[in-house]
Formats: structure tokens, sequence, C-alpha cells
């Protein structure tokens, strides 16, 4: 199994990035994908989920209103689109996958998820 994220970048406040997180060795349809973030000094945090079977949507409360999550099955791909970004946005950006049924108590839990790409850097700058 391989996670590859990418999209991550330098933007000023305000501004929007998509992260994209490619899939492969895995079938995909059957995993659940989320995106975490870890800010230096911090720990990983759960930002965002898509689950499998139900094609739930989850989002963290510090980035509801900003972030999208979405699915694309034909292209093995989950991205995360970030709009009205902040400074306290600047972290590592990671995707993780799992065939656990992820629920809105679990899915921000890291140690759920099996399998983690190698993360993308995001810097918000003021």
């Amino acid at each position: 199994v391989q996670l590859q994220a990418s999209g991550g970048g330098l933007v000023q406040a305000g501004g929007s990035l998509r992260l994209s997180c490619a899939a492969s060795g895995l079938t995909f349809e059957r995993y659940s994908i989320g995106w975490f973030r870890q800010a230096p000094g911090k720990g990983r945090e759960g930002v965002s989920c898509k689950t499998w079977r139900t094609d739930s949507t989850f989002y963290a409360d510090s980035v509801k209103g900003r972030f999208t999550i979405s699915r694309d099955h034909a292209k093995r791909t989950v991205d995360l689109k970030m709009n009205s970004l902040k400074p306290e946005d600047t972290a590592v950006y990671y995707c993780a996958a799992d065939l656990g049924n992820m629920n809105y108590r679990n899915w921000s839990r890291r140690f759920n998820y099996r399998y983690w790409g190698q993360g993308t850097l995001v810097t918000v700058s003021s």
C-alpha cells in the first residue's frame, strides 16, 4: 500500500491550497481515507475523513466551513481543498487509510489508521 500526499506549499493568510492523496496497492473503494496534520511541537491531529462504507464526511471543528474533502474513485485520489487559510493551519499534512468503519467517534484517532503517506508541508504566512 502506498499513499502519496502532494500539493503543499507556501500561501498567504486567506489563500487556498488543494492537497491530493493518491493511493495504490489497495482496493481503494474499501478504505476510509483521513487527512491529519502536525504542527511544529504539537501532536498529530485529525483534519478530515471520508469513509468508505457510508461515504460519510467528518471535519475537525477548526476547519469546518473552510476545508472540503472529496474522493475520486476513478483517479484513486482523495483531495482536501483548503480555503481561507490561517497561520495556525501551518503544518505537515498527512493522508492515511484504513479498512475500518470510521465514525464520528473514532475518525480522528491516528492509531485507527494502518497506512500513512509521507506528508506534505503547508505554510501559511500572516
